[in-house]
């Protein structure tokens, strides 16, 4: 079956906007709602191709996932086979997973950066992260400028401006300045120059020569090996839940803390409950929120205090943990 089988022929001569996720199994429900959205924000004269990078996802869950082909938006998943830097990876995620009582990234979210290598018919891709929601067309991003030397699109991180632990930890064991260091959830990516410049095996050559232990090591990578090629673009496309968006939000990212299928009474709940009433995993994500107990709820705020003292810990190091 072509995941271009949705009644209308794609014309050769359209440019299709490539928009990129990351998921495994438990993450399928929130991408369901992000990929909702996106098509209901989407420019009908356009084609989108959601590209799933994934672990193995069930039958059920991509079947759920299909069901959200449309006319001018296409469904392609994408299994990450177990090569060589994968290998590096997932050998790197188990060794520093051992005991953290943090939101350590596992190898999932290194996938957005086999893009490059796996996807050499296109020039230039959209990755956002499964937990975000669209108000806007995805195709303004893609359609976004870089000059001859930014590789990436980004948004300055919010929460490492906030949090003092954050912001010393980037400064200082990260090696970025803080108002310089981005968030990798949501990203224009020139896939070409990130081929050219051999972004994922540079950052398996770090990998292995520092094996360090950092708070966000996906994101930290990046931050390192892209610094000086980046285009920083406004909160508009990586907006923090708030209770009053600004008009001109495009994208608002559910990063970290309160998430809605879990908490009652969030900033910007019913936005993402809008988007993932028209998808098939409604009531598993109800069901997921009745679930969340205060116990539950207890350990997560415990999982975010010993992420935020990890960081006020490496902070004291008298250089950075990695270097370029």
């Amino acid at each position: 079956m072509s995941i271009f089988a949705t009644g209308k022929p794609l014309n050769p001569l359209t440019k299709v906007v490539p928009v990129f996720l990351a998921i495994n199994n438990a993450y399928a429900p929130y991408a369901a709602a992000a990929i909702h959205s996106l098509e209901q924000k989407s420019n009908k004269d356009r084609y989108y191709r959601v590209i799933i990078l994934h672990d193995g996802l069930s039958l059920s869950s991509r079947i759920r996932l299909r069901s959200l082909v449309t006319k001018n938006m296409a469904i392609q998943f994408k299994k990450i086979s177990h090569n060589l830097y994968l290998r590096v990876i997932v050998a790197y995620c188990t060794r520093r997973q051992k005991g953290a009582g943090d939101f350590f990234s596992l190898a999932v979210y290194y996938y957005r950066f086999f893009i490059p290598r796996l996807f050499p018919m296109y020039e230039k891709a959209v990755y956002i992260d499964s937990d975000t929601i669209l108000r806007g067309d995805i195709g303004e991003l893609f359609d976004m400028e870089l000059s001859e030397t930014e590789v990436i699109a980004a948004m300055v991180d919010p929460k490492v401006t906030m949090v003092p632990e954050f912001r010393d930890y980037v400064d200082k064991a990260v090696g970025v300045p803080h108002d310089e260091y981005v968030n990798d959830g949501v990203m224009l990516m020139d896939l070409k120059k990130m081929r050219k410049m051999k972004y994922l095996s540079t950052m398996i050559k770090l990998i292995q020569k520092y094996d360090a232990d950092l708070v966000a090591p996906d994101q930290d990578y990046a931050n390192v090996i892209l610094r000086g090629k980046i285009r920083y673009f406004g909160a508009e496309w990586n907006a923090e839940p708030q209770k009053k968006l600004p008009k001109d939000t495009k994208l608002v990212h559910f990063n970290l803390f309160n998430k809605p299928w879990h908490y009652k009474d969030v900033p910007c709940e019913d936005l993402f409950w809008n988007a993932a009433r028209g998808t098939g995993f409604y009531g598993d994500l109800r069901r997921q929120q009745a679930a969340f107990t205060a116990e539950k709820q207890k350990e997560e705020h415990e999982k975010v205090g010993a992420l935020i003292e990890k960081a006020g810990v490496l902070a004291k190091t008298k250089k950075p943990l990695i270097k370029l």
